[in-house]
């Protein structure tokens, strides 16, 4: 089964999506996603100029090998671009090999060790009482599990916060996640640690007295806190029970985890912008993380984080797989396969995508009771629709960035 041609298909419905099509000499097709937010045609020129001419004429059925070409062959390993690349060749191929075998992926990774995935939205408000109706208005939709973002006194506009002016004016929907924002520039958005920690433990204890102690909540610093900052924030959140808090510090630097894990018990969720299992080996090996937050998008495929998974499952440390909209359908599926295959599941991050990209992307999971299920279509379950793609071409869009009140460029 020959790998017979290659494509790389950009479109932009709601947001920025890139997505390789692998088709083989007998007429089956496979789709991988290969989107990095905000930095989407770096992938497109990878792929195009230096591994699609690697593809054509190889054995389709050969996923491992080709992954290791792939990443062997090139010496300049690992990084977002690359391994975004080699997760979409990877997650095409394993949907050709699930529609060459007549069943879902998940069939292949050893069958289904649940009924669904427990998934969790994004809930935010620039107000308490605006983030209250956030969290019920998820509630209704069927999430059994919510993320809380909320505004901070004094700061205008701040990472997850769906009702800023920004984000609404962007396209005149709501997100609770920021895409990419469309312009030449990135937005600049503003930032004060110490106000935000005074503030975020008032906002849990609110929400605990209205919602009660058993909805996981989850919430995500995204980088922006220091060692100490975070071990504080830890702290503080732990009356509140939380499910998880994520992304406390800069990622680069594991070590800070061993001074955070020292002074609280809330537990960890690390690895949004990881792209391989070596980000992990430490962090993992000294337990220092209780949830991998990798994406199949941007971890090598499904083949690499199952690897990254079945390593943490030695140290009792499951997954939480990144799956906001800058993931696209296809990633999204690739999640809920392996997520509905491993023994160490946790949590799917689950935000649903806009009318147009559900027109563009056809899709057979189901979403029912706050669960995720991929459906049990041959491959991946998901089909491009290429004319309808090809109605929204690429937009130039940045994430957002910070800056400190004296002017400082600030993590964001």
């Amino acid at each position: 089964m020959i790998i017979d041609r290659a494509e790389v298909i950009v479109t932009s419905p709601d947001r920025n999506f890139v997505t390789l099509k692998l088709t083989t000499d007998d007429g089956l097709t496979g789709l991988g996603d290969a989107t990095l937010n905000g930095r989407e045609l770096a992938v497109v020129s990878y792929l195009k100029d230096h591994v699609v001419p690697l593809l054509l004429g190889r054995d389709a059925h050969r996923i491992e090998d080709t992954w290791q070409f792939l990443y062997r062959s090139a010496y300049w390993r690992r990084g977002p671009v690359t391994m975004a690349a080699i997760a979409a060749v990877d997650t095409a191929l394993w949907d050709i090999k699930g529609k060459a075998a007549g069943m879902p992926v998940y069939q292949l990774l050893g069958g289904a060790s649940r009924t669904g995935l427990l998934a969790y939205g994004h809930a935010s408000g620039k107000t308490t009482e605006e983030l209250f109706d956030s969290i019920r208005s998820h509630q209704e939709q069927g999430y059994r599990a919510i993320r809380v973002q909320t505004g901070v006194p004094g700061l205008k506009s701040i990472y997850g916060i769906a009702s800023n002016a920004t984000f609404e004016a962007m396209q005149g929907v709501r997100y609770d996640h920021e895409p990419a924002q469309r312009g030449a520039l990135p937005n600049e958005e503003d930032w004060d640690s110490r106000v935000y920690l005074r503030h975020v433990p008032s906002v849990f204890e609110a929400v605990r007295n209205e919602f009660g102690p058993e909805l996981p909540l989850l919430h995500d610093a995204h980088h922006r806190l220091t060692p100490i900052q975070a071990a504080k924030l830890g702290k503080s959140l732990e009356p509140y029970d939380l499910f998880w808090l994520e992304d406390v510090t800069p990622a680069e630097n594991q070590e800070a985890l061993r001074l955070v894990r020292q002074h609280t018990a809330t537990p960890l969720a690390i690895g949004e912008i990881f792209n391989t299992v070596w980000d992990y080996q430490q962090i993992i090996r000294e337990q220092l993380i209780d949830y991998v937050r990798s994406a199949v998008t941007h971890t090598g495929g499904i083949s690499h984080l199952k690897k990254v998974l079945d390593y943490a499952a030695q140290y009792q440390i499951k997954s939480g797989m990144h799956g906001p909209t800058d993931i696209s359908p296809v990633g999204m599926a690739a999640a809920m396969h392996l997520g509905l295959s491993i023994h160490n599941f946790g949590i799917q991050e689950y935000m649903k995508h806009g009318a147009k990209t559900d027109q563009v992307f056809q899709q057979s999971f189901t979403w029912t009771d706050g669960r995720l299920h991929p459906g049990d279509q041959p491959g991946l379950g998901v089909e491009l629709d290429t004319d309808e793609a090809g109605r929204y071409p690429y937009v130039q869009a940045y994430l957002p960035y910070n800056r400190l009140a004296d002017g400082t460029v600030h993590d964001w």
